[in-house]
Parts: structure tokens; C-alpha cells; sequence
């Protein structure tokens, strides 16, 4: 399996820069938590695939501090996109506010955003933020029709990744059980998080659009 992170350390607090390898695909991260830097990262976004926004898939997945108990329920703590090898995790938690561009970027009918189960990824961040999706696809469904697998619906990303895309994937569960709240995310955070949205990404336009490259 071949996963690295490069942590470019920028001697900054709003945000930092990390190149995440996953097999042969380096994706270039940025984590932050200040809204210009979420502003930039969408008209890059944008600017870039301008020619075909009216068809963009974006990989989404969220993450929170563990619930410690059944009635606890911890915010969504980072918000991550990705859109080819680029990924943005936006601590949302931090944020002093929640970006007009952001909310705009997720409540655009053109862009389909792709995650598995994630339905309860945007529940979660309607309930936490009054953030709105105005179009998503759960990718267990669309790659159960696709491979003609029905128990592919219940799927986790890890299982998928194997069906759809065969790589194999660790979620260690120190990663996926960790502080994801704390102001500081470490390396191992960052490349999980990346992984992840970056996958449901890869997933994303495999079953939607059937291209793997």
C-alpha cells in the first residue's frame, strides 16, 4: 500500500500546505480555517474546470470529534473537498464564519457532490452550519446499480475503493477515532482526511461518469 504526506510547514496560523501520495497520485492539500483561503481554494476550483462546471463532481466527506456518549453529539469539526488532485480541508470548526462562497459552491445544481452515505455527512452539516447541498450521490448506490453488487449499498469507503478502483486502503483507528476538533492536525489527520475525500472523488466519477482517470 502507498501512502505518504510532505508537510510544507509554512510558518503560518491560517494555513498549511501538505502533498499527499496515495499509489501513483500526489493530491495537493490545504488545510485552513480561515474563509479567504476557502475563497481562493473554490475560484481556483473554478477557474480551472470552467469548461465543464455544469458537470462537476466533487468528492465530500466530513469528520468530528468522537461522541463519547450516546447522547453527546459533537459538531462537524473539518469539511473536506476535493475535485481531481486538489482537496481542500476547511476546519469549519475554527472558522469565524462560514464563507458566502462556500455556501454557494455547495448549493449549486450543476456540481454533483459525492461521498458514501452522504446523506448523513449533509444532514450533519445542515443541522451544525445551515449549510445546504443542493445535489449529491451517495456512491454505494450508484456502484451496487453499476457492478450489479446490491450488498455494495452498505459498503464502506474501504470495501469500495477495492470494488471500484482496485487499491486496498488502511483506516487505522486511531486516525478515524481521533480529536479531529483540536486546533492542530496532524499529518496522519490530514492524509486521512485527504484520502478520503479524494477517493469519494475518484469513486465519484467512476459511477457517475464512468472515467477512472
Amino acid at each position: 500500500m502507498m501512502m505518504s504526506i510532505v508537510d510544507h510547514e509554512l510558518p503560518d496560523y491560517t494555513h498549511n500546505l501538505y502533498d499527499v501520495t496515495f499509489y501513483e497520485n500526489t493530491i495537493s492539500t490545504i488545510v485552513t480555517n480561515t474563509p479567504s483561503y476557502v475563497d481562493s481554494w473554490i475560484a481556483e476550483i473554478e477557474r480551472i474546470h470552467r469548461r465543464h462546471l455544469h458537470r462537476l463532481i466533487v468528492g465530500l466527506d466530513v469528520e468530528w470529534r468522537p461522541n463519547q456518549s450516546r447522547n453527546s453529539d459533537n459538531p462537524v469539526a473539518i469539511l473536506q473537498l476535493c475535485v481531481g488532485k486538489r482537496c481542500l480541508v476547511f476546519q469549519i470548526l475554527h472558522s469565524p464564519t462560514v464563507p458566502e462562497s462556500l455556501k454557494n459552491f455547495l448549493r449549486n445544481p450543476s456540481y454533483t457532490f459525492a461521498g458514501v452515505g452522504i446523506e448523513s455527512d449533509v444532514e450533519k452539516l445542515t443541522v451544525d452550519y445551515n449549510l445546504v447541498v443542493a445535489n449529491m450521490a451517495d456512491v454505494r448506490a450508484l456502484a451496487a446499480v453499476k457492478y450489479g453488487v446490491r450488498e455494495l449499498q452498505n459498503a464502506g469507503l474501504k470495501s469500495l475503493t477495492m470494488t471500484v478502483l482496485g487499491k486496498e486502503i488502511s483506516k487505522p483507528k486511531g486516525v478515524t477515532m481521533s480529536r479531529w476538533d483540536n486546533e492542530w492536525l496532524t499529518p496522519a489527520q490530514v492524509q486521512y482526511a485527504s484520502i478520503d475525500a479524494f477517493l469519494s472523488f475518484k469513486i465519484g466519477r467512476t459511477v457517475i461518469s464512468g472515467n477512472q482517470n
